[in-house]
Parts: structure tokens; C-alpha cells; sequence
């Protein structure tokens, strides 16, 4: 990662002795350099950067000043801020504007070094690609409810055998031996494909234009049928193919 950066200091020699330290980094690149922060904001408003290495004590504007005024227009590309001052009671106040760092005049290219590496380590953190998390499955429901007369009535998926289509309705295969067992199979006012839509198809599969039959309550298979109890329910040419790689599974 290379960094745009620009060098603000009203001292010549110290100006330029932070320009050949940022020419010396690799991962820096020199954008500009001025001897103000007069003239620095108005350089940040016509090319922003990354990294500012910015002097304090300047006429006109202090680099705290301007540093706030960069904290209060903030952006998305605002640049970050390492002080180089030769004042250390300045340091409270470059934490308050949340400066990288703060290097103390007279400072060594190792110091630079220091500082630089920890503006390339924060840019590095808040480019990285974001991983998203594995999101649980929501569990899936046991049940379903179907209109039958004048209401719902809730039929587990463990209960049903097996559901044939009927033109307008649809009836409800249920097991004998649950505990709320009823005389007969449950008629519905709706069809075999709105039906179909509801049913989890690891648990269901459509083998026939009207029938819909519960996997795991299949209790025997001919080239051509489905034995579930006392049933034989008919597999179709057009279901064949997707019934017969069921059965491959366990084959």
C-alpha cells in the first residue's frame, strides 16, 4: 500500500528535512509540501491525501487549528495527522484531535520510520476486505397449516403419509397411530402445486400428477409404484428420473 502524504512546516530546513525522509519510504509518495496551513488547506481542498506530517506553531494558523477544522468538514477521505513540533506540551492536545502520532523536533529517520509504518498499519486495518460472518440457518418449522371448512388446522410433517390431489382439493394422508388420530384423511381447498410449495423437498417429493408422498414413510418400491402402508401410489414417466435419483442415494 502507498500513501499520498504532504509535508506543512514554516521552518525551511525542517520542511525539507521531512520531505527526504518521505522520499525515502518506500511506501510513501510526496504530494506536496508548504510552508503554511494556510496554504496546506487550500492544497487539501484541490488534491486530498492520506497523511499529513504536520509542524504546530505556524503564523496565521496553527496546525492544531487546522487539524480542527479538517476533524469538523471530515469526510470519508479525510487525511490523518502525525505532528512534528518541538513543543511536547502539545501532546494532549494531538490526542484530542485523534492524531496518529506525534514526533518531537530534532527526530531521526528512525522515529519517521516508526511513525510512518504506524500510519501504514492503520490504513492497511481500515482497507482490509470485511469477512462476512456465517449467518445460522433459522430452524425449520415442523408444520404447516391448511384451511379445512371454516379453519386452520395445524398438521405436522412427521403425520403425513402421503397427499393426493383431488381437482380442487387435496387429501391429507395422515398416520393412524397419532396420539390426535382421526377417522379419516383431511380435505383442503387448494392444489397439489400451492401445497407443494409449502413441503420441505428433502422431506417430500411430487412422483405424480396427484401425488405428493412423504420420503421417509415409503416402505417399498416397484419399477413403477410406492408402497406407504396399505397405499400403492404410482410414480409418473415425468417424475421418474427425479424419484429414481432419490433412491440412488441409498442404492
Amino acid at each position: 500500500m502507498t500513501l499520498n502524504c504532504i509535508a506543512v512546516d514554516d521552518e525551511p530546513l525542517a520542511l525539507g528535512l521531512v520531505c527526504a525522509f518521505v522520499e525515502k519510504t518506500p511506501f510513501l509518495t510526496l504530494a506536496g509540501r508548504y510552508s503554511s496551513a494556510v496554504e496546506a488547506l487550500q492544497g487539501l481542498h484541490d488534491h486530498p491525501v492520506d497523511l499529513l506530517f504536520l509542524d504546530i506553531q505556524m503564523p496565521d494558523l496553527t496546525g492544531m487549528e487546522l487539524a480542527r477544522v479538517l476533524e469538523r468538514n471530515q469526510t470519508g477521505s479525510a487525511p490523518r495527522i502525525i505532528f512534528t513540533t518541538a513543543f511536547n506540551h502539545f501532546a494532549l492536545e494531538g490526542y484530542k484531535v485523534d492524531a496518529l502520532d506525534y514526533l518531537l523536533k530534532p527526530f531521526n529517520y528512525e522515529e519517521f520510520l516508526r511513525a510512518a509504518n504506524k500510519a501504514r498499519a492503520y490504513f492497511e486495518l481500515i482497507n482490509r476486505p470485511t469477512i462476512a460472518l456465517p449467518v445460522a440457518p433459522e430452524p425449520e418449522e415442523e408444520y404447516l397449516f391448511l384451511k379445512v371448512e371454516y379453519q386452520l388446522v395445524r398438521i405436522a410433517f412427521n403425520d403425513i403419509l402421503y397427499i393426493e390431489g383431488l381437482k380442487d382439493y387435496v387429501k391429507v394422508h395422515l398416520r393412524k397411530d397419532r396420539p390426535e388420530a382421526v377417522p379419516k384423511p383431511i380435505l383442503s381447498l387448494t392444489s397439489l402445486k400451492a401445497l407443494e410449495d409449502k413441503l420441505p423437498s428433502r422431506r417430500f417429493m411430487r412422483v405424480h400428477r396427484s401425488f405428493i408422498v412423504a420420503l421417509d414413510k415409503i416402505e417399498a418400491v416397484t419399477r413403477n409404484t410406492i408402497q406407504i402402508g396399505s397405499a400403492t401410489i404410482p410414480v409418473s414417466d415425468q417424475h421418474k428420473d427425479a424419484f429414481n435419483q432419490f433412491l440412488s442415494r441409498w442404492s
